[in-house]
């Protein structure tokens, strides 16, 4: 087990230093992961707002870890290819409990954002730049290399940064979470194609992103240097979406 967590954890590391873009349409159970690598898609990633929605929770950590954890869990158990996982902003966990907490459930990745969920706005930089140092340090010492998606939430409305200051925060922030040990950077919620072309040139290592309709499409994303590319809820959504269309009009048309 331990073997093959490397191998996968190594492979998810590589897809993001890929000539192609590594797209990743989350899942939040088993039955939606199954769907996803059937896709043909080389890795599976959670969304945590919508594992949390399922298990009757808010997001932002309103659900308790070991409900999370289980659900990815199960989601890591019925594929066999890497399992990336949306662990908010850790839930308070030390780090190398964390680390050994997405071991136990076959996860390799996992994404963590800098967002303070208790206190509101943003976790200072230093202190989430020496958090990510020490779960690096946690997963070296575990022997299996997990991919750290460190995620900047500057361009959120609740982050508290001034509009005009958020593409320098979000580099800044990027540059340090890199510099940690982080491998790859997502700074969410960026909607803007000249933005996401500074953070692209201003952070050196594999940049996460977002589609936007009629805007930042997958293509557009490639040609800016994005190298992954997530969605988050979106399909959960669509698929509340459509079955309660399909509900109306089966029983209340």
């Amino acid at each position: 087990m331990t073997t093959d967590l490397k191998a996968y954890a190594v492979q998810l590391r590589e897809l993001h230093h890929a000539d192609e873009l590594l797209v990743l349409p989350n899942a939040w159970d088993a039955a939606t992961a199954r769907i996803i690598t059937e896709a043909g898609f080389p890795v599976v990633a959670t969304t945590s707002a919508a594992i949390a929605e399922t298990l009757g929770y808010p997001d932002g950590e309103g659900a308790p870890w070991p409900e999370m954890f289980a659900a990815a869990g199960r989601i890591a158990r019925v594929v066999d290819v890497p399992v990336t996982v949306d662990a908010e902003a850790g839930y308070g966990l030390r780090p190398r409990e964390l680390v050994d907490r997405l071991l136990e459930i076959g996860v390799v990745g996992c994404n963590l954002e800098d967002t303070d969920h208790r206190a509101g706005g943003l976790v200072d930089a230093g202190a989430q730049a020496e958090r990510l140092s020490a779960i690096r340090a946690a997963a070296d010492d575990a022997g299996i290399p997990i991919v750290v998606n460190a995620r900047v939430d500057t361009f959120l409305p609740n982050a508290g940064v001034a509009e005009e200051e958020r593409v320098a925060e979000a580099v800044r922030r990027g540059r340090r979470y890199l510099e940690a040990g982080a491998d790859c950077v997502y700074p969410i919620g960026v909607g803007d194609e000249r933005d996401l072309a500074t953070l692209v040139a201003g952070i050196p290592g594999p940049i996460n992103a977002n589609t936007r309709p009629g805007t930042l499409d997958l293509a557009k994303l490639k040609a800016l240097g994005v190298a992954r590319v997530s969605f988050g809820p979106r399909f959960h959504r669509q698929a509340l979406a459509d079955l309660k269309a399909a509900v109306r009009q089966e029983f209340l048309a």
